[in-house]
């Protein structure tokens, strides 16, 4: 082998660790959870959620009362456990009901104590943050009524959201006209109407909660998902890390230019001093 050709096969044997202590890292994936009590005449929990394989601290969630809802937590994708027991209640203690929820990359869920306390469970509710077009808003009924188990929901000028709305139930989304609402919740079949006069954002996602309030008839509540102006989901991270912004692919670029140009110029020098 030429003097050249053994220079040239150590600068190559120089360059390809500098190129392997510097592997692509894969952007971190996460998904967005929140914790409801939809359950009418279920005493307030303690809400405990949990990953065994992801390093989030457990999250304890105290004295949720009927018709809380927390914010989004920004969670790793991967299987948490979440758990109700009532509150106060040691965290040792057997838990009253327990689900788990498999979290995606980009997938958000409201996980919600539904239905009457003799047969309470904890559903897992898919969340649709996809903003619609900024000429439209977007909402859907979450039905948390027991007083009136079957409901309609429709603007004051009679535009239809939703018809015939069954109590433990989530409609689908549907696409409105923004602007100033008086949103009516009426029984199906009659009774007493309740209103909730809301603003719905131009591109923005919503889900209205309807409740039984202490009087005996409706709370209707508005629950903003996603905005187009501001955060989107709306919530906070759990992982007590920032943000999960992939690492930038700079540094590694102009890595790999380096070294190519190193290369370049020792063959450069080589060969004049052979022209020499």
């Amino acid at each position: 082998m030429s003097r050249l050709a053994r220079l040239v096969a150590a600068v190559a044997v120089l360059a390809v660790p500098a190129f392997a202590a510097t592997p692509a890292k894969a952007a971190p994936t996460s998904g967005y959870v929140r914790l409801a009590h939809l359950s009418p005449d279920t005493p307030a929990v303690d809400v405990y959620l949990k990953s065994d394989a992801n390093a989030v601290p457990p999250q304890t969630f105290r004295a949720v009362a009927y018709g809380d809802m927390s914010r989004y937590l920004r969670l790793p994708t991967g299987t948490y456990q979440v758990a109700m027991r009532k509150a106060g209640a040691p965290a040792t203690d057997q838990p009253v009901i327990t689900t788990e929820v498999g979290v995606t990359d980009g997938g958000a869920y409201t996980v919600a104590g539904v239905g009457r306390f003799a047969d309470l469970g904890l559903r897992i509710i898919q969340d649709d943050l996809q903003l619609p077009d900024a000429g439209k808003s977007k909402v859907r009924i979450i039905q948390a009524s027991v007083k009136a188990p079957v409901l309609d929901v429709a603007g004051k000028n009679g535009t239809k959201i939703a018809d015939g709305v069954e109590f433990a139930t989530t409609t689908s989304y549907r696409e409105v006209n923004p602007g100033s609402w008086s949103v009516r919740v009426v029984p199906t079949g009659g009774g007493r109407t309740s209103e909730l006069p809301c603003t719905l954002g131009a591109g923005s996602v919503y889900s209205l909660v309807v409740l039984d309030d202490q009087n005996g008839g409706l709370k209707p509540q508005l629950h903003v998902d996603a905005e187009r102006q501001g955060t989107v989901p709306l919530g906070g991270v759990a992982t007590g890390e920032g943000g999960t912004a992939p690492r930038s692919a700079l540094p590694g670029a102009l890595l790999a230019a380096g070294c190519a140009a190193l290369t370049a110029g020792l063959l450069t020098a080589v060969l004049r001093r052979r022209t020499i």
